[in-house]
């Protein structure tokens, strides 16, 4: 777990705001937060939902550095949350409670997103582990990110954590996944030959409505529009630290194994996507 081979790497954690007597979501994320930034700071922020916060690492070079910071993360959040009388839980999708429509956070970008989105919105109760691992070049991460799409439907399924949707057992693993894919732009990643095509791909999608901006391009991997890193976002939230940690370490080591392919010259599989949409 000490090995630092491979680049920096750090994660994103979504978490669900409960009720500690009933477990039913509750739309009291507001709370959470006002009681866990002090301790946190930048390290802990809302999300589109008010049923919903998220945590951030700071950049890691081992393993076991990024699974002391998950750990903290889970510990001071979870302080902060019962000294305000709430809980919170690690599952891509609430159990108990009402929570459809969900209550979307109030501002000028959610608006314009309610406009485009409608509906889709309403089930946008779901947590996701997004882990950043840093290639500053463009052109290698798009490139890194067409190696890495065949392991997709695989990283969903060792984290599968979400097989629960309105009090009832969906008969999925990852229900999340399900209900992710909804979305105009989500799921596996088209296959990128250069940053022109893939600008060219975005620039499509924001002429035809799809997106409300580069933020909303939820594909399950993309570059970072504001970070030098490649972003890795397939796998629902995990039950705990040690598994998150984990799969963290799991997917820098294949982005390691695919940058050395890339700088082999090695374009890597074209899966088609329907083949993937077919295995997640």
């Amino acid at each position: 777990m000490s090995m630092s081979s491979g680049p920096r790497f750090g994660v994103e954690e979504e978490f669900l705001v409960i009720d500690p007597e009933t477990r039913a979501v509750v739309p009291l994320a507001a709370a959470v937060l006002a009681a866990a930034r002090p301790a946190m700071g930048d390290r802990v922020g809302g999300e589109i939902t008010h049923m919903q916060v998220e945590t951030r690492t700071e950049p890691s070079t081992t393993a076991e550095e990024l699974y002391r910071q998950l750990a903290e993360g889970r510990a001071l959040l979870a302080e902060a949350a019962a000294s305000a009388g709430y809980g919170v839980v690690a599952t891509g999708t609430p159990v108990l409670g009402d929570f459809v429509p969900a209550p979307i956070t109030e501002g000028p970008r959610q608006d314009r997103g309610n406009a485009t989105f409608r509906g889709l919105h309403d089930e946008l109760t779901i947590c996701a582990q997004h882990v950043h691992v840093e290639i500053p070049e463009r052109e290698r991460a798009l490139l890194v990110s067409n190696h890495l799409r065949p392991h997709l439907p695989v990283l969903i399924a060792l984290a599968a954590n979400s097989p629960f949707w309105v009090e009832r057992d969906t008969g999925y693993a990852s229900w999340r996944t399900m209900i992710w894919h909804r979305w105009p732009v989500a799921g596996p990643p088209p296959f990128f030959t250069s940053v022109a095509d893939y600008q060219q791909t975005v620039t499509r999608l924001q002429e035809a409505g799809a997106i409300v901006d580069v933020g909303t391009i939820f594909w399950d991997i993309r570059p970072s529009e504001h970070l030098p890193t490649l972003e890795i976002r397939a796998a629902d939230v995990p039950t705990t630290a040690e598994e998150s940690a984990l799969l963290a370490a799991l997917v820098r080591a294949l982005v390691t194994a695919a940058l050395a392919k890339v700088d082999a010259g090695d374009p890597g599989q074209r899966v088609p996507a329907e083949t993937l949409r077919l295995a997640y």
